[in-house]
């Protein structure tokens, strides 16, 4: 059986004392009974290790480079984040796509790099309005997750997989639990039909997309969402608990 993981994203947010704040709170809500980390910006890697060292909770990059170290002004590498005990890094994400135009095979190659050095990648999948209008929505996210197992090869079960609708990031709109299970399934069958049942079946898909404290038991209501990639809601520590705490009872 697969372990809840709850992701939160801080995107572009945080300062020193606003992080100590929501870090110390965190530790707080163990034990988790589920698996829960942070993404956090670059300048903040090293204040959240230590913080976080000898506890449970794991720390991640919300992207790094495709490319080795080497002549790539402003880049970070996969490397660079492993020495910092990153234990994840989020790539594809929409706002990395949209407004990087990073492409499905930029993506696979960020993802290929993260687990050449230990670190496990949350591919973010997920389609906009005008797709999901249009009647696209499974052809898209099976397009995007294609190229990353095509680029990991047998190595795409260690990766961790998040459905995330375009149209519901920041809006305050959630896919319904309904909405969310069929396209969970539906990236199921597709590592299955690649990478084989067994392993596809230990891969955790993610729901992410305006996630908060009134709707995640909701969404982890169906057993075919196996945690959650949280936004805005994870720099609130009172918030952050519950969805949590949500997760937590949603595995017993």
């Amino acid at each position: 059986m697969r372990r809840k993981l709850v992701a939160g994203n801080w995107k572009m947010h945080g300062n020193h004392r606003a992080n100590a704040e929501l870090l110390a709170g965190i530790i707080g809500v163990r034990p988790f009974g589920c698996d829960v980390a942070v993404c956090v910006p670059y300048p903040y890697l090293s204040e959240t290790a230590v913080a976080l060292a000898g506890s449970d909770l794991r720390w991640g990059a919300q992207d790094c480079s495709a490319h080795e170290p080497g002549a790539y002004t402003g880049e970070v590498s996969a490397a660079m984040l492993a020495e910092f005990g990153c234990r994840y890094v989020i790539v594809g994400h929409s706002e990395r796509r949209q407004y990087h135009a990073e492409t499905d095979q930029l993506v696979a190659d960020k993802a290929k790099a993260a687990l050449a050095c230990g670190i496990t990648p949350i591919v973010c999948v997920g389609e906009t309005l005008a797709q999901r209008e249009a009647g696209q929505t499974e052809a898209v996210v099976k397009r995007q997750l294609s190229a990353v197992i095509h680029a990991l090869g047998h190595c795409a079960g260690e990766m961790v997989v998040a459905y995330e609708p375009v149209w519901a990031i920041g809006t305050g709109k959630t896919a319904t639990p309904e909405d969310a299970s069929d396209i969970h399934g539906v990236l199921r069958r597709a590592l299955a039909e690649r990478i084989g049942e067994k392993a596809a079946a230990g891969v955790p898909i993610l729901y992410g997309g305006s996630v908060n404290r009134g709707n995640a038991s909701t969404l982890l209501s169906s057993p075919d969402v196996d945690g959650l990639l949280v936004g805005g809601a994870s720099l609130d520590p009172d918030g952050w608990s519950c969805i949590v705490r949500s997760s937590a009872t949603s595995t017993e």
